[in-house]
């Protein structure tokens, strides 16, 4: 059987190692006043980014008290160690794992006043496909998603299923924030609203590059 490190010791050693990293990103922001405005109102709300995406954006917004949805899988826990040691709350469970409960924790985290991220095609994929559990989130709560997403000017690509993006040192990061969505109560039928989701992520990305 393959040795894997405790969770926690492998998330200190991440933090570590990949602070001179981050330290040396050039960060720039496009439309960062949709994030400013809500974050100034104090308004929970579900930031929906792509999973490939995640590392770079759990840096960037480290520190600012928010959820983050996570598998209940090994691979789960130590993304969880690593986002807890970067300042962020974590709700276990997935669409594949523990789906149910972690949309009612979702859920009860937003109504208590704290922003929570969901990575919609996650823990598995397929990449970039919608799942439909963060709108069911989002509207049970009556709270906005807002979506975000990141470009590097160089980096590198994991051959995973989703193509994880490690950005290299001294890179330009791009980070920018879509409009708000809002989606209805529409009970089992989320197609169009999926649509809608997944064209903002990628309007995103066409602007940033």
């Amino acid at each position: 059987m393959r040795w894997r490190p405790a969770p926690a010791a492998a998330a200190r050693v991440g933090v570590v190692t990949l602070g001179p990293l981050f330290r040396s990103i050039r960060w720039q922001t496009r439309n960062e006043a949709v994030w400013r405005d809500i974050q100034a109102a104090r308004r929970p709300f579900v930031f929906m980014l792509w999973h490939e995406v995640l590392l770079p954006l759990l840096w960037y917004h480290r520190g600012q008290d928010i959820a983050i949805v996570v598998s209940e899988a090994q691979d789960g826990r130590y993304l969880a160690a690593f986002a807890e040691r970067l300042g962020y709350r974590c709700v276990l469970g997935s669409s594949s794992r523990g789906g149910a409960r972690a949309l009612l924790e979702t859920v009860r985290t937003l109504r208590a006043g704290i922003p929570v991220a969901m990575t919609p095609d996650g823990p598995r994929g397929p990449r970039r496909e919608i799942k439909p559990g963060i709108l069911a989130a989002a509207a049970r709560a009556r709270v906005p998603i807002l979506p975000i997403h990141a470009v590097a000017t160089r980096a590198w690509r994991l051959k995973s299923w989703d193509r994880f993006l490690i950005p290299k040192p001294f890179a330009a990061v791009r980070v920018g924030y879509g409009s708000l969505l809002w989606p209805a109560n529409t009970g089992d039928d989320w197609r169009s609203a999926t649509v809608e989701a997944a064209g903002a992520l990628n309007s995103i990305e066409r602007e940033l590059e």
